[in-house]
């Protein structure tokens, strides 16, 4: 574990269901924060469902060893990110993982203590939905380094909030910290005259955020583009979820300047 000291930040992305695009946003954050000059990991440990790999156009990679550890499989030639995941050790993108509980615990601590972040700033984990051995694994392991907290995903309508409601009841039973709510999926901005269009209704991230007493990070619209395009290509379309990604990433950045 004394790899993950010489990382300065450690933030979770939680989400107590599936389907809400937390991979989408563990994702984003990390190009976003690669684009503000930091220096960034994305750790997987959705052990069942490794889509990082994917969303990064890397299936093809695989992990090399150094005197150090496992080195990352980075995503840019300036090594600025670097991306580990399960999906990095399948024969093919195929294969089932059907592994019990304590196999996956020993997966994630491998993971956690084996990898060469090298001189990370920032450490994304991006985890399964729910709160089940993968999740107090991580806590667990972490609990040591003491990492910022944890980024709660949510979309706006009530069934999505009410299963995030249940995260945060898990973030405090295990003491983590609660870095604030994303609302994903918030509304649809036609790419033609800019009018938004509240698919699954609105405002339930940002009411919960208000009803827990933590912070809003902001809302994240639906963006077609998104699916048609590599991760690492992300960044580079001037589009509505971009702006609003990096308007997350600014407020992330400045409570790390008000920490002491």
């Amino acid at each position: 574990m004394e790899r993950l000291q010489s990382v300065q930040h450690v933030i979770v992305v939680l989400s107590g269901k599936g389907g809400v695009g937390k991979s989408t946003v563990a994702v984003q954050l990390a190009i976003a924060l690669k684009n503000k000059n930091k220096k960034v990991g994305l750790l997987d440990v959705d052990l069942c469902g490794p889509s990082i790999p994917k969303m990064f156009n890397l299936e093809d990679k695989s992990i090399h060893q150094c005197s150090e550890g496992w080195l990352p499989v980075y995503v840019d030639s300036e090594q600025n990110l670097g991306v580990m995941s399960i999906g990095f050790l399948l024969e093919n993108n195929t294969e089932a993982i059907i592994w019990r509980g304590p196999k996956k615990t020993a997966m994630i601590r491998q993971f956690l203590s084996d990898v060469h972040w090298q001189d990370t700033e920032y450490l994304i984990i991006d985890t399964p939905p729910g709160t089940s051995d993968e999740h107090i694994s991580v806590m667990e392991n972490l609990r040591a380094f003491n990492p910022d907290g944890a980024i709660l995903v949510t979309t706006p309508q009530a069934v999505a909030v009410g299963d995030v409601r249940r995260e945060l009841t898990f973030c405090r039973k295990t003491g983590i910290p609660v870095i604030g709510i994303i609302e994903n999926m918030s509304g649809y901005k036609c790419p033609h005259c800019s009018e938004c269009t509240n698919i699954f209704s609105s405002g339930g991230g940002e009411a919960l955020a208000k009803e827990a007493g933590v912070q809003f990070l902001g809302c994240i619209p639906i963006d077609n583009k998104l699916s048609s395009s590599p991760g690492d290509r992300w960044m580079e379309f001037e589009l509505p979820s971009v702006t609003a990604i990096e308007e997350v990433v600014n407020k992330l950045m400045a409570v790390d300047r008000d920490l002491p």
